[in-house]
């Protein structure tokens, strides 16, 4: 995760100094997000959700747009959801040894929308296949993945990030179709 903020403090900072004429152009005003970013646990951000928004959240539930905005509206920066239930995360996030209901899995936020996902991912072998099985997958079609595992993996972690979510918010824009150079939908397959 801080390998994450740093990324976005650098990119929004270079941005900033190398294309302020173009911003301004733009008209936008680009602030650099301040550091430390909030880490919200998972279980906060659904009181936080709760508050704000009619449709209500029970724990396990992913978070709607509407509960993300609203979340946003609350926090007013950057900010990281943490510790997620480790039953709504991919089979391959680590779950806390001693609540292993949660996972160390993280969702890095703008105030409008989610920007990444990462997780610090499991690296034992044996849980791995338990929690393969506990997602009602078979561990035989993982075998490829799973067989690297068996000679030992140390610790790692992954993230994505949306690149064109990160360009959208950076400029303010109203649709992710505006910081794509030849956007995709279901009405158009070619440029």
């Amino acid at each position: 995760m801080d390998l994450l903020e740093d990324l976005i403090v650098h990119v929004y900072g270079c941005v900033r100094e190398t294309c302020a004429d173009q911003l301004a152009e733009l008209g936008v005003d680009l602030t650099v997000p301040a550091k430390p970013f909030p880490r919200i646990p998972y279980t906060e951000a659904i009181d936080i959700a709760n508050r704000a928004v009619e449709e209500k959240l029970s724990f396990g539930d992913d978070l709607s747009p509407a509960a993300e905005r609203a979340i946003g509206d609350v926090i007013g920066q950057h900010y990281f959801i943490v510790d997620w239930p480790t039953d709504i995360r991919p089979y391959y996030a680590m779950p806390y040894p001693d609540r292993p209901e949660f996972c160390k899995a993280f969702d890095l936020m703008h105030p409008r929308m989610e920007l990444s996902s990462g997780a610090q991912r499991i690296h034992d072998h044996d849980l791995l296949v338990a929690r393969i099985r506990a997602k009602g997958l078979s561990p035989e079609s993982f075998e490829f993945y799973l067989r690297t595992f068996r000679y030992g993996m140390p610790p790692h972690a992954g993230w994505g990030l949306g690149i064109e979510r990160l360009v959208m918010t950076m400029l303010d824009l109203s649709n992710i179709r505006e910081a794509v150079l030849f956007p995709r939908d279901r009405h158009r397959l070619m440029p």
